[in-house]
């Protein structure tokens, strides 16, 4: 084998090591993740209602919001209820027109902070729907590097053992 096959062989070699060992803390962590997104969520207890739910979530009625799908499920749920209480308006929209008349209208106020409990509890939730999804990127890219890691380290080895071209 000449000089080129050589360091290309341990050059993939060393690569392919390397990726053969990233892969599988990829994957350890991204399932870690996702345990502890399950936990915390779990941990909240939060509970679809069993009635009043709309046609879209009547699925999720009485069941437990504990892991990324649910909590999306749920951030809509409230996103709903929301718009329902706020007439569409948003927690900077109610703070301007509080605002504009003075800030001494209790009910606006008061309307304010349900916008507010809202829109927070609903980002919750969708950063927890967003975690999950990343758990899943990390998981599936860790496996894949795995994969690729031993076939380069086999590419490494079958380099090495070709015959020198005479």
């Amino acid at each position: 084998m000449d000089g080129s096959h050589r360091r290309a062989g341990a050059l993939l070699g060393t690569v392919g090591a390397a990726l053969a060992i990233a892969g599988p803390v990829m994957v350890l962590r991204g399932r870690s993740g996702r345990k502890e997104i399950r936990t915390e969520l779990t941990a909240q207890k939060i509970t679809f209602p069993h009635h009043g739910l709309p046609d879209e979530l009547a699925d999720h009625a009485g069941r437990r919001v504990e892991n990324g799908p649910e909590a999306y499920a749920y951030a809509e749920f409230i996103k709903g209820n929301l718009a329902h209480a706020t007439g569409g308006r948003t927690y900077a929209e109610i703070t301007a027109e509080l605002h504009a008349g003075g800030g001494a209208d209790e009910k606006l106020a008061e309307l304010r902070r349900t916008a507010f409990m809202g829109q927070s509890l609903r980002a919750s939730l969708m950063s927890a729907y967003q975690a999950w999804h990343l758990t899943t990127l990390v998981t599936g890219l860790g496996a894949a590097l795995t994969g690729l890691g031993v076939a380069l380290v086999a590419t490494a080895d079958a380099l090495r053992s070709c015959p020198p071209d005479q």
